[in-house]
C-alpha cells in the first residue's frame, strides 16, 4: 500500500485500502457480523457513495460501438482494477439493453456503485441451501431438473444511477441478482469479497425463474407471493463478458 497520509490519495486507492481492512477478517457464514466489521463496512460504503466516473477517468458512452459486418462486441466488458485474496475490484460496462443474467455469489459480500447510466437490479435470497429439500417442487420436472431447483424469495427490485447509494449484498442477503442496463449504456464499480474462486467453492452459477405455467398454484400469503423457484442453468448464450483496460489511477494493495 502507499505510505504516508491516505487523505490525499485518489478515492479509488482509499476504497481499495478500506476494502482490504474491511474484508481481512470476514464473519463466518451464518455468524453475526461483529462491531469492527460493521464499522469498517460502513466506512467502505460511504467511500463508495462518493466515487464518481471522473475519479476513474471513465467517459460515459452514448451508444454502442461496432462496424457493420464485423462480429458484434461483447454485451458486457470488465475493467480490472485490483485483486487480493480478500477482495476483487473492477468496473463492469453494459451496452444499451444488455443484462448480466441472474447469478449468485456463494459465500461472498459485494458492493456495487453506478458510475453512469442507469441499472435495474433484481435481488433474490435463497431460502435453503443446495440439497436442502425440494418439497413442493413442480411435479412435471425430471429428477435432474428438480436437483437444480432453488427455493428463493424475491427480495427487491430497484433502479440505480450515479446519484444513488451503493447496492450491497452479503452471503445471505440479496446474494442472487440480475442487472439490466436501462435506457442506454451504463457502468458500475464492483467489489466482491472474497473473489470468485471455483477451487474454493466460489464459482458463479446462473439461474432462471420458473414461470407461473411451470409451477403448480399454491395457497398464497404475502410472503409466498414473493417466493419463486429458481433453476440453475448454463451460462446463457447471449451473455458473455470481454475485457478492456482500466483508464483510472493506479491502485496499490
Amino acid at each position: 500500500m502507499m505510505p504516508g497520509d491516505s487523505s490525499m490519495a485518489p478515492i479509488v486507492q482509499r476504497i481499495a485500502r478500506q476494502a482490504l481492512v474491511t474484508f481481512r477478517a470476514l464473519p463466518r457464514l451464518g455468524e453475526e457480523a461483529g462491531k469492527s466489521f460493521l464499522e469498517n463496512h460502513g466506512k467502505l460504503k460511504s467511500l463508495m457513495t462518493e466515487v464518481r466516473a471522473v475519479d476513474l477517468k471513465l467517459v460515459p458512452r452514448r451508444g454502442d460501438d461496432g462496424a457493420p459486418g464485423v462480429q458484434p462486441p461483447p454485451p458486457v466488458t470488465y475493467m480490472h482494477i485490483c485483486e487480493t485474496d480478500q477482495f476483487s475490484m473492477g468496473v463492469f460496462l453494459l451496452k444499451s439493453g444488455a443484462s448480466i443474467p441472474l447469478h449468485d455469489h456463494p459465500g461472498m459480500h459485494g458492493i456495487l456503485k453506478v458510475m453512469y447510466g442507469k441499472v435495474r437490479i433484481t435481488c433474490f435470497d435463497r431460502l435453503e441451501r443446495p440439497g436442502g429439500g425440494t418439497q413442493g417442487a413442480p411435479p412435471a420436472l425430471s429428477p435432474g431438473q428438480v436437483s437444480a431447483l432453488r427455493r428463493s424469495v424475491l427480495r427487491s427490485t430497484g433502479e440505480y444511477t450515479e446519484e444513488s447509494g451503493p447496492c450491497v449484498l452479503s452471503p445471505d442477503r440479496d446474494n442472487l441478482h440480475q442487472i439490466d442496463a436501462v435506457d442506454g449504456p451504463t457502468a458500475f464499480m464492483d467489489i466482491l469479497a472474497p473473489p470468485y474462486d471455483p477451487d474454493d467453492g466460489r464459482d458463479c452459477h446462473y439461474y432462471r425463474v420458473l414461470t407461473g405455467a411451470e409451477v403448480k398454484p399454491t395457497e398464497q400469503n404475502e410472503q409466498r407471493e414473493k417466493e419463486v423457484w429458481l433453476m440453475e442453468i448454463s451460462q446463457p448464450p447471449e451473455f458473455w463478458c470481454g475485457g478492456e483496460p482500466y483508464p483510472g489511477p493506479e491502485v496499490s494493495v
